[in-house]
């Protein structure tokens, strides 16, 4: 078994009309056995812009627990917020400084930018390769079931609720193709000045 999916999990994170919805499931695994069923695997960097990390559970918690030192200094030295292409930047470099000992992680960046009010949406590998689409961005043991999912589901320019509503349904059937993932779900939708969070219930077996 790969250390990526050691203690499973999954994220999704998608863009729509002026809003992005970021998801993940709430699993904490040790290979097949499930030992705990509220484990976040998705951060509030600020108030508009959210981390979500899938892979080795320790290797979760030391990255968001170091992003969020590195984005308060951002924030004391410049004296404004950080915007999500701004925040991209650090990660990658905080994962390619760790390039022959990586983070055994796979970030994923959903944000509105505080100037443009642009949605932004960003993932990158364990070393720091980042990748910036249009439409959604998927990490995880299940990101293959993931795919296919939102391929069959996206559409531009949803509104928040039909937003959330692809994006629960994208999760929850690819979670349950993959026994890595899942036993609950959290859906944040990020719009200008709101962010919306929602649990889901899913298969417990």
């Amino acid at each position: 078994m790969s250390i990526m999916s050691y203690n499973g999990g999954a994220c999704i994170a998608m863009k729509g009309r002026n809003c992005i919805a970021i998801a993940s499931d709430l699993r904490f695994g040790i290979q097949g056995q499930t030992v705990g069923m509220d484990f976040e695997k998705i951060f509030p960097m600020n108030d508009h812009l959210y981390l979500g990390l899938t892979g080795l559970a320790s290797d979760i918690l030391t990255v968001s627990e170091r992003l969020e030192f590195h984005i308060k200094l951002y924030e004391l030295r410049e004296n404004r917020k950080i915007s999500p292409k701004t925040f991209l930047s650090v990660l990658s470099n905080l994962l390619y400084e760790k390039r022959f000992g990586p983070y055994f992680i796979e970030p994923v960046i959903a944000g509105i930018d505080p100037k443009t009010r642009q949605p932004f949406i960003a993932s990158c590998d364990l070393i720091g390769c980042p990748m910036e689409p249009e439409d959604f961005v998927v990490t995880g043991t299940c990101a293959t079931q993931l795919y296919g999912m939102c391929e069959a589901l996206w559409k531009p320019d949803m509104q928040p609720d039909e937003l959330f509503e692809c994006c629960s349904q994208a999760l929850l059937n690819a979670v349950d193709r993959d026994a890595g993932s899942g036993w609950g779900a959290v859906v944040h939708i990020i719009e200008v000045g709101k962010v919306t969070t929602r649990r889901l219930k899913a298969r417990m077996d």
